[in-house]
């Protein structure tokens, strides 16, 4: 079981700074399991029960949360849904809606927008542009998909916190600057480019092709662990 005090928020002024990236990253991973405990009715649950379902370590765990605070009983762990709400607050969904726009609704733009998850998490599309003529005007998971020479004008006019770029390498800086210039200030970019964006603007990229090079290289190159596995498979130990 955990060893942190009772729950209790304990803030530093200026914390954001304080925070690694990659923890944040991790936060959502923490609600996204306490969600599940939630539905199961689990109503308390140690740091360490949480690092063996999401593959961490306890120390980590506690670690992250000490950052926003320190929550949990000593001898007891964390409340589930009192933990759960506090990380809502802290990641800035709890009882929000974020206005998002996409720009290129090819294969992945609209597996994204079909994906219900975004709105169950206040992720609410408002958006969606391409250049494609035969798709300007059709109507997708109830979005009239405009003209991407209008994204700026829509993005102010809906109001958008968060645009998604799902459009050729060869666009992406453009409809970038678009978002932008119509006052986006948080971007996920699914081209795989580099792309240049002011200061105050927060860019995410995810270059899937990237990622599966990174696991191909684990495939060529196998632990002595994995090989170890495998031959207890071969030999059915």
């Amino acid at each position: 079981m955990t060893n942190a005090l009772p729950f209790k928020e304990r803030r530093a002024p200026g914390f954001r700074t304080q925070v690694p990236e990659v923890c944040v990253t991790r936060l959502s991973l923490y609600l996204r399991e306490l969600t599940r405990l939630n539905r199961q009715q689990v109503r308390m649950v140690s740091s360490r029960q949480l690092a063996e379902s999401l593959g961490l370590t306890d120390v980590q765990i506690r670690r992250d949360f000490n950052y926003f605070g320190q929550f949990g009983t000593s001898g007891r762990g964390y409340d589930v849904r009192k933990l759960h709400d506090r990380l809502t607050k802290i990641l800035g969904v709890a009882g929000r809606t974020w206005n998002v726009a996409l720009a290129g609704v090819g294969h992945l733009g609209s597996a994204l927008l079909a994906y219900r998850g975004f709105r169950e998490r206040g992720f609410l599309f408002r958006v969606a542009v391409d250049t494609d003529p035969r798709k300007i005007g059709q109507t997708i998971q109830g979005l009239t998909i405009a003209s991407a020479s209008q994204l700026a004008h829509r993005v102010r006019q809906q109001q958008i916190h968060i645009g998604l770029i799902t459009v050729p390498v060869e666009s992406a800086q453009t409809v970038c600057d678009q978002l932008i210039q119509g006052g986006v200030r948080a971007i996920l970019n699914f081209a795989p480019i580099h792309l240049d964006v002011p200061a105050s603007v927060h860019l995410r990229t995810v270059d899937l092709a990237v990622e599966l090079e990174s696991l191909v290289f684990y495939l060529v190159h196998p632990s002595p662990d994995t090989d170890s596995r495998k031959n207890s498979m071969v030999n059915g130990a």
